[in-house]
């Protein structure tokens, strides 16, 4: 019984995290560059007696590295990435990224995403532009130019290793355990002005997901809730015969 009472908890609480990790990628779908929360969940083997119990881990959360859909804005200060590289962003004194592309000027024309951070070029520097200098144009490999074609700096774009653990900032930039790597070929990774990247989220997915935890819950929560009764009828009975 009390085997059947630990899976059942075990199940909840996995249930639990599980929920939180939907919950979250629901409120950002709509948040551009977001990549949703996965989790996976591990068999943990016990040994009961002389019977092996199998109980659900809390799961590992980890960040999904699945590129979101490109919407066209023809907003110069739009920028989307092609492939697998990331914008690096200046986070207090250390470094992060982001596949939020939504760029502004600050006050000294400094380019910044719409969250007030600075986007840094390859090796880690801010990029100035003159406000008053004329139409802006990005190539694909993060040339900035202005006016008619004065080069005046390039947008870094970074590969993050794939072993590497990412942590959130804010709700769409990512800071990695392992060092990024600036992109230095543009054959599959580049830039596209004009456009942003959604969320990578599928709402329907989501939903479904939700709907599958909540009936998940409700069972744990039935076969916890019989495994007390059991336990207290056991109780009554052997109390009788004392």
């Amino acid at each position: 019984m009390q085997s059947a009472l630990y899976v059942a908890l075990s199940a909840q609480v996995a249930l639990s995290n599980r929920l939180e990790t939907v919950s979250r990628n629901v409120a950002n779908m709509n948040t551009a560059g977001y990549r949703a929360d996965e989790i996976n969940f591990a068999e943990l083997v016990s040994q009961a007696g002389q019977q092996k119990v199998s109980y659900a881990s809390a799961g590992e959360v980890f960040i999904s590295r699945q590129a979101g859909s490109i919407t066209k804005t023809d907003n110069p200060l739009d920028l989307a990435i092609e492939g697998d590289g990331w914008f690096a962003i200046r986070a207090g004194e250390g470094l992060a990224y982001t596949r939020d592309g939504r760029l502004r000027l600050d006050e000294n024309g400094v380019l910044e995403t719409v969250n007030g951070y600075e986007i840094l070029d390859n090796g880690g520097l801010p990029i100035q532009i003159d406000p008053e200098g004329g139409a802006v144009r990005i190539s694909q490999a993060g040339e900035v130019f202005q006016g008619a074609d004065n080069l005046i700096g390039q947008i870094g774009l970074f590969s993050i290793p794939e072993n590497a653990k990412l942590a959130r900032l804010d709700n769409s930039a990512v800071v990695p355990d392992l060092p990024a790597e600036p992109i230095q070929i543009f054959t599959t990774d580049g830039i596209r002005q004009g456009y942003v990247e959604g969320a990578n989220i599928n709402p329907v997915r989501e939903m479904t997901k939700l709907i599958m935890i909540t009936r998940a819950f409700e069972s744990a929560t039935k076969m916890m809730d019989g495994t007390g009764e059991s336990q207290e009828k056991a109780i009554r009975e052997l109390g009788k015969t004392s």
